[in-house]
């Protein structure tokens, strides 16, 4: 029988400790880093793994040691809450917080997404109708800022600037080293419903209703996003926790999940499985690769089915150009790639998706809803640097492909094309991948006033990158 501490069983409290002094030393070799780089180089992270699209200029100096800053501190299991470390995955926090029947209020698709660079860069996933977004549910974060301070910023302590302003500035206001964050009580499966639509304007009004309602059919729904691959071929998928035991099924294996949404109608998986469903073939981006042909993927290794290996592919073709060089062989042109994530209103999502699939035509497409947690409970609690409106509903958007580049047209067109579209729409993009706006629409739609003040005030000699410098001029 476990023997109770404070609340927490015996092995708790000696994996907290055990943490905390893990985490400690960490903390000392990253600011150990900071003092050694040069006063007037750029600080920057020197992380092995990224998730940003965009390409980035060459570092010349040594970067911030972080190796020390990856792993989950301390789960209290009690309060609902855990203690990570800037660094730590998303994989390795939900397998720390499971097996206390708890997790994330929202854990963004891929396995290789840090906690900080959620927060800091913003995620989202099916939770997000009734969770919002990751930073959302952050109690506090000691961040490393660009005067090399490490402060611990809350949502109304002296710091409460920097907590409001740090989503989405990419750390070019300063580095998470830890961050506590809510968790919540999680069942052991999801049962899922795939729910078929032939007119993405009946699919929107019924997104709609559920984000309203909680419901669908008289059922709870605890999960939701949707598929559009054709305008007259789209889903949304319904989650529903549940501990009813019962036969699940594996996307780890043969099948492919985003292929089972169009041969299905109800499906279960465990809550594990369900979370991490989108990353054996990153969404659906691993056909590019061929591991999604039944004769390929029968001898690809299990252990290199997941995002974080098709990175290494992406990054072996950005730097051979091994795409482009194949497409001339083919005497085709090269390509643009177009990997993004936006957000428009609900009320303004079909219009946005059918003219995406008129003008840009990439399929399939990933819809995800979503609304700020708890929506005017505090006015204060705005996130400048993407002003989302409260008591709104907002859907999230994918799309990750490349169209062929038209001869004469400036670079990025097709980019700059949704870039224009979403800002009618009233809508934003993530700013994970390639960005071409002018410094004025940049600063009216990511906080430019509030940032600058910001900027002065945590990054007071520019040790860090500026956001648009960073977002846009890919520095």
């Amino acid at each position: 029988m476990a023997v109770s501490v404070n609340g927490l069983t015996r092995r708790t409290a000696e994996r907290r400790e055990t943490g905390v002094a893990a985490h400690r030393a960490g903390v000392d070799r990253l600011l150990a880093s900071y003092q050694a780089i040069p006063a007037n180089a750029t600080v920057r992270l020197a992380k092995k793994t990224s998730n940003l699209f965009r390409a980035r200029a060459k570092a010349t100096a040594p970067g911030l040691d972080v190796s020390g800053l990856d792993s989950v501190i301390s789960v209290d299991p009690d309060a609902k809450t855990a203690d990570v470390a800037g660094m730590c995955t998303y994989e390795d926090l939900v397998a720390a917080t499971l097996p206390y029947g708890l997790a994330p209020l929202v854990v963004p698709q891929l396995k290789t997404i840090t906690l900080g660079g959620a927060v800091t860069g913003l995620g989202i996933e099916s939770s997000s109708f009734r969770n919002g977004l990751p930073h959302e549910s952050v109690l506090e974060i000691d961040v490393l800022t660009g005067s090399g301070e490490i402060v611990t910023v809350t949502p109304d302590g002296e710091h409460a600037d920097l907590f409001r302003g740090f989503p989405n500035s990419y750390g070019t206001l300063g580095y998470s080293t830890r961050l506590k964050i809510e968790l919540e009580t999680v069942q052991p499966f999801v049962a899922l419903r795939h729910v078929r639509f032939r007119d993405v304007r009946e699919l929107q009004a019924t997104m709609d209703r559920i984000v309203v309602e909680r419901s669908y059919d008289g059922q709870q729904v605890d999960y939701l996003d949707g598929v559009v691959f054709s305008a007259d071929e789209s889903y949304l998928t319904l989650g529903r926790q549940t501990d009813e035991p019962g036969p699940v099924s594996d996307y780890t294996d043969m099948d492919v999940y985003y292929r089972s949404i169009q041969s299905k109608q109800t499906d279960r998986l465990t809550i594990h499985d369900y979370l991490w469903r989108w990353d054996t073939d990153w969404f659906w981006c691993s056909r590019a690769f061929g591991t999604q042909n039944p004769r390929i993927r029968r001898f690809w290794p299990k252990k290199y089915r997941r995002s974080s290996f098709y990175w290494k592919l992406i990054g072996l073709d950005q730097k051979y150009d091994i795409a482009d060089r194949l497409e001339a062989r083919k005497g085709n042109p090269p390509r643009e790639r177009v990997v993004q994530d936006i957000e428009v209103p609900i009320d303004r999502t079909a219009e946005f998706i059918e003219w995406f699939l008129r003008e840009i035509p990439i399929e399939p497409i990933w819809l995800c809803p979503l609304q700020l947690r708890e929506p005017g409970r505090d006015v204060e609690r705005r996130w400048p640097l993407y002003p989302l409106a409260p008591k709104r509903t907002y859907v999230n958007v994918g799309f990750w492909s490349s169209v062929p580049i038209v001869p004469g047209q400036p670079e990025g067109a097709a980019n700059r094309l949704i870039e224009n579209k979403v800002s009618e729409l009233d809508g934003h993009k993530s700013l994970y991948s390639d960005a071409y706006y002018s410094e004025d629409e940049f600063a009216e739609l990511y906080g430019g006033a509030d940032y600058a003040e910001l900027k002065t005030k945590y990054d007071p000699t520019s040790r860090l990158l500026d956001l648009y410098a960073k977002a846009v001029r890919r520095k």
